[in-house]
């Protein structure tokens, strides 16, 4: 493990210096002229999420609105929280995050996620207790050589002072990736999937899932049910995007 950290640092340590040249924008290039390493207009034009579901997040024509998924069969996770649809150039950024181990690009989307989630904090969303970055397999963290999950819980909890546990919850089992899979398949994969290391750690506490995209919702459910019947008070979901429906 501590082989895999450290090549994976200096993968990180040479792409921020040929991603970026210090005051650019990582988007276009040109002159960052906001906090992060992006310039007003490239900020504006990222697909912010709009309308959604007060409990998925799925993007819905207006806004206040349950979907009708979670009306039907309300999740055991009580909210999640997005700043974006999963589209361009976002799901771009991701994807060389996660794929191509493109550290700058995670940094700036966990930075945005936190600033996102500072201020929903204080509009009201409540705080949680502790951060859980949802876990890889042991096999699929050897061939990534890392989880983008922890990377941005632990970037998310630096930013927001909150505690970050990654040995709480685990993938004992290795199942197949659910890329290209239906809800219903996606929720037959991850049967028995996850396990909680220490129950007594989460019980009585508000915690949060921390992710990249949340598509189905089929991991999120069965992290939060998992979590739930380990006593945890209420479980939340911080991601970096969210799916719209397939039409």
């Amino acid at each position: 493990m501590v082989y895999i950290w450290t090549k994976f640092i200096q993968i990180l340590q040479s792409q921020a210096a040929a991603l970026r040249r210090p005051g650019a924008c990582l988007l276009c290039d040109g002159p960052a002229d906001t906090t992060h390493a992006l310039c007003s207009a490239c900020q504006d034009e990222l697909p912010w999420l709009g309308p959604h579901c007060s409990v998925c997040a799925l993007p819905l024509p207006a806004a206040g609105l349950t979907c009708a998924a979670c009306l039907r069969r309300p999740p055991s996770f009580a909210r999640v929280e997005a700043p974006w649809r999963y589209a361009f150039p976002v799901d771009a950024l991701v994807t060389r995050f996660k794929h191509q181990s493109a550290w700058p690009f995670g940094r700036l989307l966990g930075a945005l996620l936190a600033e996102h989630l500072r201020h929903a904090h204080l509009e009201g969303l409540p705080r949680p207790e502790l951060l859980l970055p949802v876990p890889l397999a042991r096999a699929r963290l050897r061939r990534r050589g890392f989880n983008q999950a922890a990377l941005l819980a632990r970037w998310l909890g630096e930013a927001l002072r909150i505690e970050v546990r990654e040995d709480l919850v685990l993938r004992p089992q290795d199942t197949a990736a659910q890329q290209g899979l239906d809800a219903a398949a996606r929720r037959r994969n991850l049967r028995g999937a996850f396990t909680v290391a220490e129950a007594q750690l989460v019980a009585g506490r508000h915690v949060a899932l921390v992710d990249d995209v949340l598509t189905t919702g089929a991991t999120a459910e069965a992290l939060a049910r998992l979590l739930r019947r380990a006593g945890a008070t209420r479980v939340d979901v911080y991601c970096l995007a969210r799916t719209p429906a397939p039409d």
